[in-house]
C-alpha cells in the first residue's frame, strides 16, 4: 500500500501536467540566486549559512525573521517567496531540525523559476524516509505528515 505519483499529485494539490519533474543536479544553488529571492544580501547569507551533519543550509529562524520583516514592510510578493521556501524546507523536504538545506532551496527555486514539479522528489524523499526509519524501529517519521494524513484519510 503505497501512494503513486498520480495519487501524490492530488495529495499535494500540485499536478505535474506538462511540467518537467525536479531532479537534484548535485550542485547547490548559488548564494547570489538565493539572495535575490529571499531579499537578503549575499554577504549576510554567507555569514548565516551553516553546516550540520554534512547538510548545508540556512537557519530556519533567519528565514522566519526575514518573512516577518517583509510582512511588516508590506512586501507581499517577497514575503510569499520566503514563506514558500520555508514550506519546502520545513514541511516538504525536511532534513535537519532548524535548517532549510540547500537541496530544498534548489527544489523551491526550480519550482519557482523553471516550473519544475516537486511531486516526484517529495514522494522519493518520503519513501527514503520510510526506508530509513523502518531500519531504526525506535525512530519516528516526521516528514510529510500533512501529506501522509491526507493520503491515509483518502
Amino acid at each position: 500500500m503505497a501512494p503513486t505519483v498520480k495519487e501524490f499529485e492530488g495529495i499535494l494539490g500540485c499536478p505535474i501536467g506538462g511540467r518537467k519533474p525536479y531532479i537534484f543536479s548535485g550542485y547547490y544553488p548559488s548564494m547570489t540566486r538565493v539572495a535575490r529571492v529571499v531579499k537578503i544580501s549575499e554577504l549576510e547569507l554567507d555569514r548565516v549559512k551553516q553546516s550540520r551533519n554534512g547538510v548545508v543550509g540556512i537557519p530556519r529562524k533567519c528565514l522566519e525573521e526575514k518573512a516577518e520583516t517583509l510582512a511588516s514592510q508590506g512586501e507581499w510578493v517577497s514575503f510569499m517567496d520566503v514563506l514558500a521556501l520555508l514550506v519546502f524546507g520545513v514541511v516538504l523536504l525536511p532534513n535537519v531540525e532548524g535548517l532549510v538545506d540547500l537541496v530544498a532551496i534548489d527544489a523551491f527555486l526550480s519550482y519557482h523559476h523553471n516550473k519544475e514539479s516537486p511531486v516526484v522528489v517529495v514522494l522519493a524523499d518520503m519513501y527514503d524516509t520510510f526506508d530509513l526509519r523502518c531500519e531504526k524501529s525506535s525512530a519516528r517519521i516526521v516528514c510529510c505528515t500533512p501529506a501522509l494524513y491526507v493520503w491515509l484519510v483518502s
